[in-house]
């Protein structure tokens, strides 16, 4: 079982496997297993059968990633309008102004046979922009006729941020889609043998009982629902910052103790009901309960979504209870050992998820230091249960306390990696929300949602109000200065040396013999908290253009400062560029201060995420071109941070590296109207040392750039300039834009341009692509490329794009050319 997950493993560092992999490995692996029956030596057999295993794990995955693959959307059919014939196929997100959902294809009306279609896509539907209408009520079952614009799964790609195509990709997704029309042919398509879709409409109507028991206005309606079902979309951003502040993200979701604890009394009633009759002398209440307890957990985890958490321990409890059938006492890491096995089985993509990590590691942790169930930390547990209530109180609290101790470390490693933070006060937020959530919240909104609404209501009601207690509490935990200890994302030399120390330090045994080896054990996780080397040295500087959508962000990094240019579009109402991108990106590289935050404009898709950044981030200063009636000036203001208008001959120099303003012009202020468009009064920022120049234009259009061109004649700028320009294309590339008169006084030698994928303004626009490269212009765009690494060195510069994982340098020789 170890050798076929280590086979399926090795896929995760390939980039592709070819389809014909499975049969031929299936072939030579039945050779193999000829061969081996006719050996007569053990050893060899073992050998051949441990390699037969790796074979059959790698060819179970390579099947699974070829099926996948195969669902992809035609890329020729990338863009096009279908009338598609199907299902919803799970939960559904949003509401009537906006919803999310899977969609299984059945039928597809075209005009021509397609061969390779999608059988599973991802639909979003939004009411027309022009006119207030809402969408339909979506609901799992319901078969729909939709008239739909289908793309290939696209999504940013940046570091340190979630990957939507790979989410995609383990999800079955083949493509994604906007709805443009839709007529509701059934209301209940479900088989009566279809289990999984009648889970999923179950799922909706609890989500709809809750939602509808509760007030409109109760805040953690959202955490009840994620407690009950495993949905977190519900759930506040500002509610997850202080949950994940305080160290407590873990309990708002389904964990492996609330399916133990619904299991387990799922098995104490058939216990008892299977007592009172004489059942027991056919099949022993020990292997009822065992099977009850299992069905339980079985159901209840499809209720909740299928996670990680919820399978990881609904396949433990199946193991016990194969193992309780079959008389057998099985080793609690055999039982760790099926559950990974089986969670791997269905979906090998499960290994890319943090929910994954954390729940195996934690598991594992505790075994490992549990050794066999016998002890915990080397503190026999069993003779507490011969003492007082009292007493047995006490030593279940502390074993409580030493199992959280023992997570906590053992998942520092994890924690890091994944979330680039850990909260210091998790430790006393743990201490009164894991008792508040598990004995009292979590199953009073369980029986809430499962018992009848006339007391389900009360049920709900009392678990808000516990949650809205709790919520007080870590609110308060939350604002400590002290509270967060935030670092980056380690390197995975770090993550190796840190693991090291930490299976020394809660390894088997007694504390008070080998305090200090465990000590070291758990000073070698220090690793952890070495900053990164950016490697930058007086004079050169990097610039990190974000793969951000239709909108602009770009980080300046010299060898001790950070400036960021723009802070990228909104998406939504609830959601920006900057919690999406931005924050997560400066998080994992631990860059937690910015000297100067610089907005071009006061266009929502250079502004959109600048209120959520600052929530996280600390500036030292701004500067920009805005109104100022702009809410971000007050936002700027109520924490006391300098704010200056943009003008032209403002310059700067950090570390060797020049900061120069070209636009808008020198009159320019904080004015409640503008003498010009937003656009027109962009802030352009050159950025330069004596080799390389790097220009930042927001959407400066054709005055000015009439004007910058004036101030580069007039400044003499490519009079014996030798140095290397890049440019960012005007207005993401628009038409009225990258005039020919621009391009002639600066004569850049490489250009790019940030904008949506297959956006609604088309662009960058097919003239300004072609004036490009009529001039010889080479022109990148992130859609194409991701996010875009620039790095500007003593003696090359480089580009790392981060979508195809390449980097070109470009070497300069000594004359500049």
């Amino acid at each position: 079982m170890t050798a076929f997950i280590a086979g399926g493993s090795f896929l995760l560092f390939l980039p592709a496997v070819p389809a014909n992999y499975l049969p031929i490995s299936l072939i030579l692996a039945t050779l193999l297993l000829v061969a081996i029956w006719r050996l007569n030596h053990q050893s060899i057999q073992k050998i051949f059968i441990l390699g037969l295993a790796l074979t059959l794990g790698f060819c179970w995955n390579a099947n699974y990633a070829n099926q996948r693959l195969k669902n992809i959307l035609p890329s020729e059919l990338d863009g096009s309008e279908f009338e598609l014939i199907g299902r919803v196929d799970a939960l559904p997100q949003g509401n009537t102004h906006g919803v999310r959902f899977a969609f299984e294809l059945e039928e597809l009306s075209a005009r021509e046979k397609i061969a390779a279609f999608p059988r599973r896509v991802y639909l979003s539907w939004s009411p027309d922009w022009k006119s207030t209408n809402t969408v339909p009520e979506i609901i799992p079952g319901q078969r729909w006729k939709l008239k739909v614009k289908l793309k290939q799964p696209y999504g940013l790609l940046n570091p340190h941020t979630f990957d939507f195509e790979r989410w995609a990709f383990q999800q079955d997704y083949g493509a994604t889609g906007s709805i443009r029309s839709g007529q509701l042919l059934d209301a209940n398509a479900i088989g009566i043998l279809d289990f999984r879709l009648g889970m999923e409409r179950r799922r909706w109507q609890l989500r709809e009982k809750i939602q509808r028991l509760l007030p409109k206005d109760a805040r953690y309606q959202g955490v009840l629902i994620a407690l009950v079902l495993g949905d977190q979309n519900a759930i506040e951003q500002d509610d997850w910052r202080i949950f994940n502040a305080t160290g407590i993200g873990h309990l708002i979701s389904i964990s492996g103790l609330h399916v133990t604890m619904l299991a387990g009394v799922g098995a104490i009633v058939a216990a008892r009901l299977w007592r009172r009759f004489s059942l027991p002398l056919y099949i022993p209440v020990g292997k009822i309960a065992a099977l009850m307890g299992f069905l339980t957990a079985f159901i209840y985890t499809w209720l909740a979504g299928f996670q990680i958490p919820a399978q990881r321990t609904m396949y433990m409890v199946g193991v016990v209870a194969f193992a309780l059938w079959n008389g057998r006492n099985p080793r609690s890491f055999d039982i760790w050992w099926w559950a990974l096995f089986f969670v791997l089985l269905l979906d090998p993509m499960a290994a890319y998820t943090p929910g994954f990590w954390l729940s195996f590691g934690a598991v594992a942790a505790i075994l490992y230091s549990m050794k066999d169930s016998k002890a915990l930390l080397g503190i026999p547990t069993g003779k507490g249960f011969e003492l007082h209530w009292f007493d047995r109180l006490k030593i279940a609290i502390s074993e409580a306390c030493r199992v959280q101790t023992l997570v906590t470390l053992a998942l520092l490693p994890l924690t890091f990696y994944w979330f680039y933070q850990t909260s210091i006060v998790s430790p006393i937020a743990n201490a009164l929300a894991i008792p508040l959530i598990s004995y009292i919240v979590t199953p009073f909104a369980i029986a809430g949602a499962l018992l009848a609404e006339w007391l389900g209501q009360w049920l709900l009601r009392l678990a808000h109000l516990s949650m809205d207690y709790l919520g007080v509490a870590l609110t308060e935990f939350s604002s400590w200065s002290w509270a967060v200890h935030r670092s980056h994302e380690p390197a995975l030399w770090a993550l190796v040396i840190a693991s090291l120390g930490v299976a020394i330090a809660i390894r088997p045994g007694y504390l008070i013999d080998s305090w200090r080896s465990r000590l070291c054990g758990v000073c070698l996780s220090v690793v952890l908290f070495i900053p990164p080397l950016h490697l930058l040295k007086s004079g050169e500087f990097r610039a990190t253009v974000f793969d951000i959508g239709q909108g602009t962000a770009v980080l300046i990094q010299t060898a001790t400062k950070t400036l960021l240019y723009d802070a990228g579009p909104t998406h939504g109402t609830k959601d920006d560029a900057g919690r999406r991108v931005i924050i997560p990106f400066l998080m994992g590289e631990g860059i937690h201060q910015i000297d100067r935050l610089v907005i071009s404009h006061s266009d929502s898709d250079h502004i959109g995420g600048a209120a959520s950044i600052l929530k996280e981030i600390q500036f030292a200063s701004m500067m920009g071109s805005l109104p100022q009636d702009n809410p971000l000036l007050s936002n700027l203001k109520s924490r006391a941070i300098q704010a200056l208008p943009c003008r032209y001959g403002q310059q700067w120099e950090w570390d060797g590296v020049l900061f120069r303003v070209w636009h808008p012009n020198t009159k320019t202020n904080f004015d409640k109207t503008y003498p010009m468009k937003p656009n027109e009064m962009s802030c352009v920022i050159e950025v330069s040392n004596d080799l390389y120049s790097f220009w930042m234009t927001g959407d400066v259009e054709k005055y000015g750039e009439a004007e910058i061109v004036n101030r580069l004649i007039n400044d003499q700028y490519s009079q014996d300039n030798h140095k290397v320009i890049i440019f960012m294309a005007p207005h993401h590339g628009s038409k009225t834009s990258s005039s020919m008169d621009l391009l002639e006084a600066l004569n850049p030698h490489q250009a790019f341009a940030q904008n949506g994928h297959l956006n609604r303004y088309g662009h960058p626009h097919p003239t300004v692509t072609q004036r490009y490269q009529d001039v010889g212009i080479p022109f990148y765009q992130t859609p194409k490329t991701g996010a875009q690494i620039w790095d500007f060195k003593s003696h090359d510069f480089s580009r790392h794009d981060w979508r195809h994982r390449e980097k070109k340098i470009w070497h300069r020789k000594l004359n500049g050319s």
